[in-house]
């Protein structure tokens, strides 16, 4: 199998569509559209349902994206051997954890692998799970709960061996998508001392730290919705409401008694890094300095 074929394969799966794939891996969609007729040439299988609304994988086309990541990483691992270049893994976050918790992760990264280049991109949590489900980050750093992907109650990319598998077969959500669960960020709801307590000040629809929110509290409590959870928070030291907001936030506040904690049974959310299942050889470093 040609390594240039298997890439063009694994974008495509990520992608859904041929032009997508082609826009991420920076080729014209002619060239991914004949890397991937070749690909189920030489195999002699169709990997790919051409369909309306893109490019549903086969049972096989399936069964061989279980396996396509892994021997793109031993290609890679192989070459950086024989070349001296340099490793580089390509890690997201959500702004607000790759200010608050990504520096320590980057700093135990550096002391235990002085050869590994850390690429961070902050992005919001769409574009998160898009990035590590096409391939384009090997890990995304995200809050959630539950026992899979998106337990919060956030949507996730569609999983293409569900896909293959059609309809009523049970697949449990994401089944693509693998998780170590790093830590915990306690919520808090706090206001000013003398502030008021009610409006509840939320940030904007999505964003994790709102849907923990409307998950805790019940519709009929009075919210305002501002633009995120530094505004809210500031909102909250004025005494213009009361705000739910993670811990790492909070500390500052807390300390100089501007903000004062509120007697109420605040969910506590993981600190999730997610990637694609199959990657783990590629990430283990990673996700030890994550673990320590």
């Amino acid at each position: 199998m040609d390594l240039r074929q298997l890439r063009g394969f694994v974008a495509v799966a990520g992608a859904g569509t041929v032009t997508e794939a082609a826009n991420n891996l920076g080729l014209a969609p002619a060239s991914v559209s004949e890397q991937v007729r070749r690909l189920e040439q030489s195999l002699g299988v169709t990997l790919f349902e051409r369909t309306r609304q893109g490019m549903r994988l086969t049972e096989p086309g399936a069964t061989l994206l279980a396996r396509a990541q892994e021997l793109l990483d031993h290609a890679d691992e192989v070459r950086r051997a024989v070349t001296g270049q340099r490793r580089r893994v390509r890690i997201g976050a959500l702004e607000m954890l790759a200010a608050a918790r990504l520096p320590a992760v980057i700093r135990r990264l550096s002391e235990r692998c002085p050869d590994l280049d850390v690429d961070v991109r902050t992005l919001t949590r769409g574009p998160l799970l898009a990035g590590v489900t096409s391939g384009k980050l090997d890990a995304v750093l995200l809050l959630d709960m539950g026992m899979w992907v998106g337990g919060l109650g956030f949507t996730v990319p569609s999983d293409p061996a569900a896909d293959a598998a059609g309809p009523g077969a049970g697949a449990a959500p994401a089944p693509d998508l693998d998780f170590l669960d790093v830590g915990e960020v306690r919520l808090a709801l706090v206001a000013a001392p003398d502030g008021d307590r009610e409006p509840l000040l939320v940030s904007t629809t999505g964003c994790s730290i709102r849907l923990a929110a409307d998950r805790a509290f019940g519709p009929e409590v009075p919210r305002r919705e501002l633009t995120g959870i530094a505004t809210a928070r500031e909102w909250a030291r004025q005494g213009l409401g009361s705000a739910l907001l993670p811990d790492f936030a909070l500390e500052p506040d807390l300390a100089s008694g501007a903000l004062v904690e509120l007697d109420f049974d605040a969910p506590t959310l993981a600190l999730r890094l997610v990637w694609l299942r199959g990657r783990e050889a590629a990430l283990r470093d990673v996700l030890y300095a994550m673990s320590a």
